[in-house]
């Protein structure tokens, strides 16, 4: 049924005559037909937001209904795509307007032409439930599962086995109905399952960092606070690489174009740690640049979530990455504005906590509808104006999420990479993941945790002394926990992104590594209250070798721990105010 346009403003309109239109349902608006959606119905007027540019789109132009609500099309093939905020495929998408996309452009998401070799797990005469596995679709080197929608009941009566694309029907039942490799599914409802599993096993990220002090396990969220030029992309891009999951889904919603061009030109080059390939074979992107229309923004992170919990529901870890939730939230708000809805806080709508809340509550850990165990883990950066945390979308997104990896714009600017503020972040993860850490890196992890922090803080309330007081002023041990913690920062928590062996680290090499630094600090402690004076500890360089820790295979740890004991032991034999270092020359002070 079509209906006319009776106003438009923006990234909004309104339409008369549809009929029993329903609410998040998809339309078709101009003679461009546009994409738009339902967002509210007042009587016989539907409001709709257009999520394509509506420039030149007119007064009494046609409206018609598509009968369903904005969905994606899930199914192998996925992997390996850049899709649009409506997962539409750029390449098609842009093709006939070279850089930019096409007004009222429609593509398949999955290409219809590609044929894949259907093995079945199924035989006529078994019963379907939702979410089961069908068999399996083979490609060249692709092997993806194929799963019945989460909607799908009823007896087999057919399988077809052999060569079929994603459209064509591989499995008939008994009522008629036909279930093909690919189905869609609405983006705004949380695909289904089983139930629930607790969260105790860690996402490794390969960053020390967030492994060792601010863990979260696979299904929690997290997210990424920092201001321009902290490193959030860069961050969330290191963690596309090296995060111990399955299947990333990146979503750059809101983004500079400059930005996503170098994602773009990047990921097809850089090699996957865990299989040698392109990275972008494990990888699927959801692209909405700052010069996209912005109700497609809105829509970005709804598209890149329901792709991730497909994955999940196949059993695979999923990594739901969103660049940055602070755009999402700009686009809720201009749209709220033009629907002229009560403002919240900076003129955010007042249901901002509960849509964020709703769209982190869809991760998790699960036991999907065809069995065994699938995760989609969320991490989301966030954008605060001017680096404060007390704004609305960081304050809406910490309510919802169970860690918070804070950048600190002042460790960013030393290149110190992840700039994650140590002082600030935490995990509500870090307590329940202790076991499997203690399991899998040693029994003494929770307790390397506990000194490790105890010794930051401690550097800290040193730090502020040692401003009122000056350094000359320091006692010898309060000198030594300044030197450990320095080596704590610049050895352990620093990473070297370029380096093969630093740029990711294992939980168990994470521990060889911290047991280093902390015995530095235990011994050079005990030699100071030995009465051993902290000037021949610092000329003897013991600490310096631990700096290059990072770039030492795990195996070649205890070597530079006995090189460190033997100059510790060498500098504890000197008889006291022998050595002749100075203290404006002591390493990191």
């Amino acid at each position: 049924m079509a209906g006319v346009l009776t106003r438009i403003s923006g990234c909004t309109a309104a339409a008369r005559g549809l009929g029993p239109v329903g609410l998040h349902e998809v339309v078709r608006v101009g003679e461009d037909r546009l994409t738009g959606e339902v967002v509210r119905i007042e009587r016989d007027l539907a409001v709709l937001q257009i999520y394509e540019d509506g420039t030149g789109v007119g007064l009494g132009e046609p409206v018609e209904r598509t009968g369903e609500p904005l969905s994606v099309e899930l199914g192998p093939g996925l992997l390996g795509q850049v899709y649009d905020g409506l997962q539409r495929p750029l390449r098609i998408i842009a093709a006939a307007d070279g850089d930019f996309m096409s007004r009222g452009a429609a593509a398949p998401a999955l290409d219809p032409a590609r044929r894949w070799n259907f093995e079945p797990s199924v035989a006529p005469g078994d019963r379907i439930r939702g979410g089961q596995r069908l068999g399996t679709a083979r490609s060249g080197d692709e092997q993806e599962p194929v799963l019945a929608p989460p909607d799908a009941a009823g007896r087999v009566a057919e399988v077809r086995r052999g060569e079929a694309t994603v459209h064509e029907p591989l499995v008939v039942l008994e009522s008629g109905a036909t279930l093909a490799a690919a189905h869609r599914w609405p983006v705004r409802r949380a695909r289904p399952f089983a139930r629930r599993l607790a969260g105790a096993v860690p996402l490794l990220t390969g960053q020390r960092v967030l492994d060792v002090f601010f863990p979260v396990a696979l299904g929690s969220a997290a997210i990424v606070p920092g201001g321009f030029g902290t490193g959030k992309t860069v961050l969330e891009q290191s963690l596309a690489r090296f995060a111990a999951v399955d299947v990333v889904v990146y979503v750059g919603c809101g983004e500079r174009g400059n930005e996503m061009a170098d994602v773009l030109a990047e990921l097809p080059v850089l090699p996957d740690p865990r299989t040698g390939r392109p990275l972008l074979g494990r990888t699927v992107l959801v692209v909405n640049t700052s010069n996209m229309p912005v109700a497609a923004r809105e829509a970005s992170i709804y598209v890149g979530m329901t792709i991730a919990e497909y994955f999940r529901d196949g059993g695979r870890r999923a990594a739901l990455l969103v660049d940055s939730t602070s755009r999402w939230a700009e686009a809720l708000r201009e749209i709220s504005a033009r629907l002229e809805e009560m403002p919240g806080e900076e003129g955010y709508p007042t249901s901002l906590a509960t849509r964020t809340a709703a769209f982190y509550e869809r991760a998790g850990r699960v036991e999907p509808l065809a069995g065994g165990e699938g995760s989609v883990t969320a991490i989301g950066a966030v954008s605060p104006p001017g680096g404060d945390f007390s704004e609305p979308v960081t304050q809406a997104s910490l309510r919802a999420t169970s860690a918070l990896w804070a950048l600190s714009a002042d460790l960013a600017h030393r290149r110190h990479f992840p700039a994650v503020d140590w002082g600030r972040s935490w995990s509500s993860d870090a307590a329940r993941l202790g076991p499997w850490f203690a399991r899998e890196a040693g029994d003494d992890w929770p307790a390397l945790r506990a000194e490790a922090l105890a010794l930051l803080d401690r550097e800290r309330e040193i730090a502020e002394i040692a401003e009122l007081v000056g350094l000359d002023a320091l006692q010898d041990a309060e000198r030594a926990t300044l030197e450990s913690a320095r080596l704590l920062r610049e050895g352990f928590l620093r990473q070297n992104a370029w380096h093969p062996l630093d740029a990711s680290c294992a939980p168990r090499r994470a521990a060889a590594m911290l047991r280093a630094v902390l015995g530095f600090h235990r011994r050079a402690a005990e030699a100071v209250a030995r009465g051993v004076a902290w000037k021949a500890i610092a000329a003897s360089g013991a600490g310096e070798r631990l700096l290059r820790l990072g770039e030492v295979a795990e195996e070649g740890i205890a070597a530079v721990e006995a090189e460190v004991g033997t100059a510790l032991d060498a500098a504890g034999a000197e008889p006291k105010g022998e050595a002749k270092a100075s203290p404006e020359a002591l390493p990191g002070l």
